[in-house]
């Protein structure tokens, strides 16, 4: 495995040799700093830490700046990855892109010899069991990350066609045989909680389309270990089964909902029901949940008009409104003209409430693995949250899995590593080694995603088929 100061190492490699005097003069443009010894002027050392591939060389002469090779530096998994990257580009082919899938059976091939290796070298307690070692570590990634929170996607279907979730040509469904089933997913949220996972959020698609949506959070919420159960719902049909569900455990709820207009919703989901979802975010209120959390994806020239009416919810109503940065997903058509800033939004709320109450917007203490930042306007009953994986990353202490309907287990959003839980369970794998399967899934998790510009141009899934 390569390290962080063995990629660092890698990085200063390719800056002295990959980028050797000898290419520098066709390669890099006039008045540019290369990192470096090159044969380069004083005068060109002087100017900004910025170098640039020739635009012959590149698919659009992209500059390959400091947080450029930093972003690779976090995402790809070795020196000679690097090296064939900036070979591609030279080549105008384009970045990588596949998906990623490990067969479940050399999962638990690396958890073992990581095991022996361990035990070998008395790294850790001798005495325990491969199993005991598992249930240890195998929620820890390689950067000390410990992962208490599991994100489960019910199904793929949608009855919403949301534009940056669903693609406009809709997406192929995995056949039913093989999702995940309710016992299937009972018995991983039980090895999850066996090995540190205390909080379950439901997603989907739309996880109210499952209808033994009460059965699977009844179960759940009475695994052991398990503090809450949670579910992300589009709220159009939820208010029907909202009171069956809270008996049956469910703790938290987050509803999307992107405009407080009914015609900008039709266009936006591609489908009528925006009173209905104004009805369950009003049913969750009457029912005590608190908050009830309302995730709000901001699109410039979509809804962006709607900010500050979305704060204004918060006046007297005890819902957290999450204002979300727009995120690259397959088939959603994503570019840095339609991303607004968690810059631009913080400055247009926090004069809103200037204005309104006096005072600034007021910093929670956010808790650890929390992804949003925390506000509340003075005065306001509600709060507001931005969350900001495009501009302001917040990988350091992330601490969600996912598994997916098909029941592959995702580590990161914007990864594309995947390993089948599913294939594992009905090819006879032990509760060992499933947990094997697990630790070698959260091992392989990078340290943190790839900036946006190049995220954009990686294989992932659409959002409907990961879970919100």
């Amino acid at each position: 495995m390569i390290t962080r100061k063995g990629r660092d190492i890698g990085i200063c490699f390719l800056r002295t040799c990959f980028l050797k005097p000898v290419s520098v003069a066709g390669l890099v443009e006039p008045h540019t700093h290369v990192s470096g010894p090159t044969s380069v002027s004083r005068e060109q050392h002087a100017s900004p830490s910025v170098f640039r591939i020739h635009s012959s060389y590149t698919p659009a002469g992209n500059a390959l700046n400091r947080s450029t090779l930093e972003a690779w530096r976090r995402t790809l998994p070795s020196v000679e990855e690097m090296h064939r990257v900036l070979k591609l580009q030279a080549k105008k082919q384009p970045l990588p892109t596949e998906q990623s899938v490990m067969d479940w059976r050399d999962c638990v091939k690396i958890s073992r010899e990581a095991y022996e290796n361990e035990m070998r070298g008395g790294l850790g307690v001798q005495s325990l069991s491969f199993k005991e070692w598992l249930l240890q570590r195998s929620l820890v990634d390689s950067h000390a990350r410990r992962h208490s929170y599991l994100r489960i996607s019910l199904t793929e279907k949608c009855n919403l066609r949301c534009l940056y979730c669903m693609p406009e040509e809709g997406v192929d469904l995995t056949p039913h045989g093989h999702l995940l089933n309710t016992e299937e997913i009972v018995k991983l949220v039980e090895l999850f909680a066996l090995a540190g996972v205390n909080k379950v959020r439901l997603t989907g698609g739309e996880p109210t389309i499952r209808k033994d949506l009460a059965n699977i959070v009844k179960q759940i919420s009475s695994i052991e270990g398990i503090k809450d159960v949670g579910i992300t719902s589009n709220g159009l049909v939820l208010s029907r089964s909202l009171e069956q569900l809270k008996d049956a455990g469910l703790s938290l709820i987050n509803l999307s909902l992107d405009t407080l207009k009914p015609a900008r919703f039709e266009q936006m989901t591609r489908r009528k029901g925006h009173e209905r979802v104004l009805g369950s975010i009003n049913k969750a209120l009457d029912l005590g949940y608190n908050p009830v959390k309302i995730n709000v994806v901001v699109m410039k020239g979509v809804n962006d008009d709607e900010i500050l009416d979305f704060v204004e919810l918060t006046r007297n109503k005890n819902v957290n409104v999450r204002f979300i940065e727009y995120m690259p997903f397959d088939g959603n058509v994503w570019s840095t003209e339609k991303l607004v800033s968690y810059k631009e939004m913080f400055k247009a709320v926090n004069t809103y409430a200037k204005e309104t109450s006096g005072d600034g917007l007021v910093r929670f203490a956010d808790g650890h693995g929390e992804v949003a930042k925390n506000f509340r306007v003075p005065g306001f009953k509600g709060s507001v949250s931005f969350i900001t994986s495009m501009t302001s990353q917040f990988c350091g202490d992330c601490n969600r899995v996912r598994l997916m309907a098909d029941g592959n287990i995702k580590v990161c959003l914007f990864g594309n590593n995947e390993v089948s839980l599913l294939d594992a369970l009905r090819e006879g794998a032990t509760d060992e080694d499933l947990l094997a399967v697990v630790s070698a899934a959260v091992d392989r998790k990078k340290a943190a995603h790839a900036g946006m510009d190049i995220l954009h141009t990686l294989k992932n899934r659409p959002m409907v088929k990961i879970g919100g």
